[in-house]
């Protein structure tokens, strides 16, 4: 049977790409009677009559999935966050990390609308985003409005299955149109009075950009953090990881145990505060998560 990977999932139809083609698939009755839901990413055994209409039949093993978006099998995820309107927040951009970091999918930060920012405003972004590219996130500062940093992503995307993902309104959508100016991809204003964007792309699909394929996702502003656990979330701030094997206890929450390396690491400001803080927060709403049986 022939082979291909879902690219567009609309009105309960699976766009399936095998090669230079595109077949437009139902999922058969048996995955919804074992409540397994095709995913845009999914490769998948197909079968059609025709070079048009056919069948999901099966669905591979997948290297990772998100549920918002749900995708599946991305190498890397490009997470957008604009330096205004709205305004840059390190705590939704560390959320977004951590889903990313327990999904073993490669995150690399893109900084939008940088032609919004006074002189003032850029120099205390920098220095954050220089937080982050210490940590070892790879950061691009872009403005799709003057081209900068457009040329920078351009490689990233080659021979990648990459997911654009971030808050409603950061400029996901225009960052794709100047890229791929054949894509003309709908996008919307920042609502004054709401200090977000409206919901410009309804369903995700992945698109060719630069010899690469690339989901363009529709925004969301929360993350809940429900498939991970509290021993698990140290992990995926790559800071912690580096200097948690020197903690004194092994399984160290970072907490209020004696001579925990990373704690002193904040203490000696190799941490910054708000990405400890975040991870406090992070902690106490696991711990408060109801448990689910």
């Amino acid at each position: 049977m022939p082979e291909g990977k879902i690219i567009k999932a609309l009105s309960g139809f699976y766009y399936v790409l095998d090669n230079e083609k595109v077949i437009q698939c139902r999922g058969r009755g048996v995955f919804r009677k074992n409540k397994i839901t095709p995913l845009v990413g999914d490769y998948v055994v197909y079968q059609a009559d025709n070079d048009r209409e056919g069948y999901l039949m099966e669905i591979k093993e997948r290297t990772n999935e998100l549920v918002r978006p749900p995708i599946a099998n991305v190498d890397q995820a490009i997470l957008v966050f604009s330096a205004k309107e709205p305004d840059f927040s390190t705590s939704l951009l560390d959320r977004f990390l951590v889903i990313v970091e327990s999904n073993n999918i490669e995150p690399i930060i893109c900084i939008s609308k940088l032609d919004l920012l006074t002189e003032e405003e850029k120099a205390d972004l920098e220095k954050k985003a220089r937080d982050y590219e210490i940590i070892g996130y790879q950061v691009v500062r872009t403005s799709a409005k003057t081209d900068a940093g457009m040329k920078d992503i351009l490689p990233l995307l080659k021979g990648m299955t990459s997911v654009v993902a971030g808050q409603s309104g950061v400029g996901k959508s225009s960052m794709l149109n100047a890229l791929n100016t054949n894509l003309q991809l709908k996008t919307s204003m920042i609502s004054s009075h709401l200090g977000r964007g409206k919901h410009t792309t309804r369903h995700v699909e992945l698109i060719e950009v630069a010899d690469g394929l690339v989901a363009d996702t529709p925004g969301f502003s929360a993350l809940e953090l429900d498939s991970l656990e509290a021993d698990q979330l140290g992990d995926c701030f790559p800071e912690m990881v580096k200097r948690s094997s020197e903690c004194k206890f092994r399984g160290c929450l970072h907490l209020n145990e004696p001579k925990c390396a990373v704690k002193a690491a904040v203490e000696g400001g190799e941490i910054p505060d708000y990405r400890y803080e975040h991870y406090l927060q992070f902690l106490q709403e696991i711990k408060d998560r109801k448990p689910r049986y």
